[in-house]
């Protein structure tokens, strides 16, 4: 594992923000993993302005985000399709056909689980993942437990990841309960995994994968498994 440590978050941004140009450049179809949440909203801004400039072209780019809430509309503006839009896809040539979000509006969540894997295998491998990490140690919404998914799946929210989202909501019971996510089967079949983190909040998440053990109670420790991640983070998410 690489570590990238950062003094600000917008160095943080900015050294994301790298990864992903110097891969575009070198690959303009590659396929991107992409994260919600506040950690990679400053990665965003930083490949929305390197558009403009005429630094990045997005036009032969794939995407397939991690998650979604479920059940949420496309319209609700917590919901992941609205996030993405409004931090990077309307502000870039990424072309709509090739921008792949779970659905959560679905009736059947699990016959969709099955068709955006089918998707993913279809497409062929991700070749950089962007991931943030959970205060529990989530990635994606694959939650601590005794076992964990393999393949992309409907999953239950803890009470810990609710409380946590709920800031983004008007209260608490808004947040919904369950969200469609890979697994970890499918985000470790990404060529490279880019892992952001910031804020003291993280330390221990991140302290769990820089040890030596690989636990499903920390499910992102078993990025470990993986040959080629990449951990950019700041001096409070590292140190505490």
């Amino acid at each position: 594992m690489k570590l990238i440590l950062c003094k600000t978050y917008e160095e943080m941004s900015m050294a994301a923000a790298d990864e992903i140009s110097a891969l575009v450049a070198s690959n303009p179809c590659c396929t991107l993993g992409l994260a919600t949440g506040s950690t990679p909203i400053g990665m965003y801004r930083q490949l929305i302005n390197r558009y403009k400039k005429g630094e990045i072209d997005f036009s032969g780019v794939t995407t397939f985000n991690l998650d979604e809430y479920y059940p949420i509309s496309r319209e609700n503006d917590q919901s992941y399709y609205h996030f993405m839009h409004q931090n990077l896809f309307d502000y870039v040539n990424v072309p709509k056909e090739n921008i792949h979000i779970p659905n959560g509006e679905v009736s059947d969540p699990e016959t969709e689980c099955q068709e955006y894997e089918n998707l993913l295998t279809a497409n062929g491998q991700i070749d950089l993942q962007v991931l943030g990490i959970g205060q529990n140690g989530h990635i994606g919404f694959n939650e601590p437990d005794s076992s964990l998914w393999a393949l992309t799946h409907i999953t239950d929210l803890t009470e810990s990841t609710i409380q946590a989202n709920s800031r983004f909501f008007e209260k608490e019971e808004d947040v919904p309960k369950r969200a469609l996510t890979m697994g970890m089967v499918t985000i470790l079949k990404s060529k490279k995994i880019l892992l952001l983190a910031n804020g003291k909040n993280k330390h221990e998440a991140i302290s769990a994968l820089l040890d030596d053990r690989i636990t499903t109670s920390v499910p992102a420790t078993l990025l470990k498994t993986h040959p080629d991640v990449v951990l950019i983070c700041d001096g409070e998410a590292y140190y505490g």
